[in-house]
């Protein structure tokens, strides 16, 4: 059930990794990236801790954010 569930959002991420972020300029300040990171993040956690996970971990990348190694919890 859980993979039913994270399936459009795992396809949406997949579909920005592969279609729109070749054309951008490489500017993530964390390892794994963001979208990697939301990708690992749903699958292990789920849709509902695994969505807040990725928009906590977006939200902090800015300038005065964080930056540097940060894995899925």
């Amino acid at each position: 059930m859980k993979k039913v569930l994270i399936a459009p959002f795992v396809f949406l991420v997949r579909g920005y990794q592969l279609l729109i972020s070749p054309y951008l300029p490489a500017s993530c300040r964390y390892t794994p990236t963001c979208s990697q990171y939301t990708l690992e993040a749903l699958r292990k956690h789920g849709l509902f801790k695994g969505g807040w996970l990725s928009l906590k971990r977006i939200f902090s990348c800015h300038p005065w954010g964080g930056s540097g190694y940060d894995p899925v919890p």
